[in-house]
């Protein structure tokens, strides 16, 4: 029927609300250790997935291929993972990815400080001093994440379905309203379609990977769109930057090899001398 994303603060009691949800709604939570599982069986090295995942990454980091390799990564993890339909996908901007899917519902889930300062004290043993810091910490790694990665606020409201307050409202009444709120929402017709977009997406990023991960196609923020042309064919659009046209020739090359059913265009920009990473 549905994907649903959240988004938490810490001691939101996050995990909590979206284990309820799937109980009600008999789906399936993918949580963060499953993520993490999907992103490494996917390639991404588990050496390096601390560095960046739900972190803001640090200046050197952000400028390395690694950090865009990660982004690959995830974007594939989290629309193979939606691939499954009636789910709940937590974290690492999972309601941005997946925004465009005309059977997504975002959530997010917040508390009051004084109440997330003393879950935390409760759950780690902490003093209230440590238990703030820690607090702080978190939060600042998971903004900074959507900020660097996706130019998001997370604390712009309008960009979720459902805003809820767990210091106000205890777990299995959230869920149980979004449960409902979901059953309403959600038609047959609005699940075709997003499971069909899902489908168009994977391709799209399959087709990234592809070029940058096996063929090694020097071609900086890669992407790939799909939209329907004349006759029937859809066309498969590469966007990102280039240095030299010889690569956007070899990148149109193996992705027409690959995906002989689509047209494939280039909107890569040549940039001579475009260089995006330290060495």
């Amino acid at each position: 029927m549905a994907i649903l994303t959240v988004s938490r603060q810490v001691a939101s009691l996050g995990d909590e609300i979206c284990a309820s949800i799937a109980r009600k709604l008999n789906y399936r939570f993918f949580g963060r250790r499953d993520i993490e599982e999907k992103i490494v069986e996917l390639g991404f090295p588990k050496s390096k997935l601390k560095k960046f995942d739900e972190r803001k990454p640090g200046f050197f980091a952000s400028l390395t291929r690694d950090r865009d390799e990660y982004l690959d990564y995830l974007q594939t993890a989290m629309l193979e993972l939606a691939s499954n339909n009636n789910c709940i996908l937590i974290g690492r901007g999972s309601f941005i990815l997946l925004k465009d899917l005309a059977n997504h519902v975002s959530c997010r889930f917040v508390s009051d400080e004084r109440v997330r300062v003393k879950r935390v004290m409760d759950e780690f043993s902490l003093d209230e001093k440590s238990a703030s810091k820690r607090i702080r910490e978190f939060d600042s790694e998971r903004t900074g994440f959507l900020k660097s990665y996706f130019n998001v606020d997370v604390s712009e409201p309008t960009i979720f379905n459902f805003l809820m307050n767990s210091s106000a409202v205890d777990v299995d009444t959230i869920a149980e309203m979004i449960a409902v709120g979901v059953k309403s929402m959600i038609t047959s017709e609005r699940e075709r379609a997003g499971m069909d977009r899902v489908d168009e997406l994977l391709i799209g990023q399959r087709i990234v990977n592809l070029l940058v991960l096996v063929y090694q196609i020097d071609i900086n923020y890669l992407r790939a769109t799909l939209s329907d042309s004349f006759g029937g064919k859809k066309t498969v659009t590469l966007h990102g930057i280039a240095s030299s046209s010889s690569l956007v020739e070899r990148a149109l090359k193996v992705a027409s090899c690959e995906l002989p059913e689509f047209s494939v265009k280039s909107e890569i920009s040549v940039v001579q001398d475009y260089k995006a990473y330290q060495q």
